[in-house]
């Protein structure tokens, strides 16, 4: 065979190569903050003298090359894609069916002599060109999001936030997550929350507890732990600013953005009008959280003593595969309960700097509390939001580890916006694994540290760490393209790339109202939707869901 004698002549040039690459690699990942790529492909590019020989019996399943097609098959390869310059057909992108070693399979493949360079498919991000919302205070006041260093109420860092911007544009919210905010209630008629409210299916309002749960007519939002009833109205203020951190919808020309702008919002009110509450009022509100399927639970308070009623009520969400999530205190001190818990997510507060809040504006003697226990870090200090008592102030602010938790509950959301299936093991992972370490002052030491924890939340690192290993999405569902997109009233809109198989597609608005239904539609690479006359000007979220995998892809529309 040629095969043979070709590699011997290329043999040395290739091993100068492979180490070229291989130390540029391994410089880079030691250089970069965090190195993604497809945990399932590698980029090949093969010798010219390979391609000659070879290049008739190349398909779209095999190369046609006994040592390389065995290799193939030994690693579960799925497909082979051509790419880089397709003219010259010799660069392809190979897939793999499962998670590989991506270094370690670079040099088994480049080791068998017939490659130029074997690589990642590596991830980049676009520099400034992150998905941008139209909500109005969203450029000089909520610098969590995005901070170019000019925050005017305290010193701020250019890119001391957590990149919510370039979040958003693989995820903003799926619909059928549901979080649960356990506060001092909300403003339920604002309408950053419009349409957005969890809605009990079970109950019907009729004066007794139809679904048997436990709570009368608990048929919307969720219960008021306090007064013992079904409107959980705020009482203070503070739930109305911690829900909208978390969930106010965004990109809708009023107020603010919160993280995740289309889940479903469950309220449960544990504090009185004082803003104080009894542990009792707090377990039982994570149980009914938790029997009631919240996704997701945030819990803005804490308290000094422990209980072992709370802490059975959090291992009972985390033996449901709920996290909990919960502001470790604002004392400058040891972190409170529940936040204390193993099985919570123990929050502190950074500033617009990214150093740990110390002290809030509002004592001398306060700060993000801190200890073994803390997890994470989130934006805290100054976090303007909205009103309880009116619709059209958004002049009100809050600081304290109370506004960093929501934050973290978002990121969460979008986690499980993108794959529904992650356990809180998984979920605490991947928060490890993107968390931005040493942004902070001297305290912030490398690793894990009892002021910042494992570090200030990364939303952007966060979702793209589970985007690569999830189920529910894949490289591949990057490529499908909506067009025309911005698209006008009388336009047809058409989606292509799609993976062949039977799917359900719906349109919502910002209201997370469903103004598009297909059922069950057989498609093979692409479909063109009929004219959407009834569609208003603004933001959609398109959602196709695979009825055999279960998959489901989003993708954001523009109606101009």
């Amino acid at each position: 065979m040629l095969i043979k004698p070709v590699l011997n002549i290329l043999e040395k040039k290739g091993k100068i190569i492979f180490i070229l690459i291989l130390f540029t690699f391994v410089n880079y990942l030691f250089s970069q903050k965090r190195v993604l790529y497809s945990k399932t492909a590698l980029i090949v590019k093969f010798k010219p003298a390979i391609v000659r020989v070879y290049q008739k019996n190349f398909t779209e399943h095999e190369f046609g090359i006994v040592k390389l097609d065995l290799l193939n098959t030994k690693y579960g390869l799925s497909d082979i894609k051509l790419t880089g310059h397709k003219r010259d057909k010799d660069t392809y992108l190979l897939i793999f069916e499962r998670e590989q070693d991506i270094p370690g399979l670079a040099k088994i493949y480049f080791n068998t002599q017939m490659f130029e360079y074997v690589e990642p498919d590596y991830i980049g991000k676009a520099h400034g060109v992150a998905f941008t919302p139209d909500d109005t205070f969203y450029y000089n006041r909520q610098w969590a999001h995005y901070n170019d260093g000019t925050f005017a109420y305290l010193p701020s860092t250019a890119d001391a936030d957590m990149d919510t911007d370039s979040a958003w544009d693989i995820t903003q919210g799926d619909p059928d997550i549901i979080v649960a905010i356990l506060d001092s209630g909300v403003n339920i008629n604002h309408p950053e929350f419009s349409g957005r409210f969890w809605q009990n299916t079970g109950e019907s309002l009729d004066g007794t507890d139809t679904d048997g749960n436990g709570y009368i007519d608990d048929v919307r939002v969720g219960w008021n732990f306090a007064n013992n009833n079904n409107n959980p109205s705020d009482g203070t203020g503070h739930g109305t600013n911690v829900t909208g951190i978390a969930l106010a919808t965004g990109n809708n020309v009023i107020g603010y953005a919160g993280v995740n702008w289309f889940s479903k919002i469950m309220v449960c009110r544990i504090l009185d009008d004082n803003g104080y509450g009894y542990y009792s009022w707090w377990a039982s509100a994570i149980y009914y959280a938790v029997d009631n399927g919240a996704d997701v639970i945030n819990l803005s308070v804490g308290g000094s003593m422990p209980s072992t009623l709370m802490e059975d009520a959090v291992n009972y969400a985390y033996n449901h595969n709920v996290p909990v999530v919960v502001s470790a205190g604002n004392e400058n001190a040891s972190i409170q309960y529940p936040a204390k818990y193993a099985h919570a997510f123990a929050i502190g507060s950074t500033a617009p700097d990214d150093t740990r809040s110390v002290p809030f504006f509002w004592s001398p003697t306060s700060g993000s509390n801190y200890g073994p226990e803390l997890d994470f870090v989130a934006p805290g200090s100054y976090i303007f939001g909205l009103s309880a008592n009116t619709n059209a102030n958004f002049n009100t602010y809050w600081s304290g580890t109370s506004q960093a938790a929501p934050h973290v509950t978002g990121v969460i959301s979008l986690l499980l916006s993108i794959n529904s299936n992650l356990t809180v093991g998984q979920v605490e992972t991947i928060l490890q694994d993107s968390a931005e370490d040493q942004v902070g002052n001297s305290e912030d030491t490398p690793g894990w540290d009892q002021y910042y924890g494992y570090g200030r939340i990364n939303a952007y690192d966060a979702v793209t760490h589970s985007l690569l290993t999830s189920p529910a999405y894949s490289l591949d569902n990057l490529n499908i393209t909506v067009y025309p997109n911005p698209l006008s009233k009388n336009e047809n809109l058409s989606i292509i790339n799609i993976p062949d198989g039977n799917y359900t597609i719906d349109i919502y608005n910002i209201l997370n109202e469903q103004v598009y239904h297909l059922n069950d539609k057989a498609i093979h690479s692409k479909i063109k939707l009929p004219v959407l006359h009834f569609i208003e000007k603004g933001v959609y979220l398109l959602k196709l869901q695979n009825r055999q995998t279960g998959k489901i892809i989003h993708k954001k529309i523009i109606v101009k």
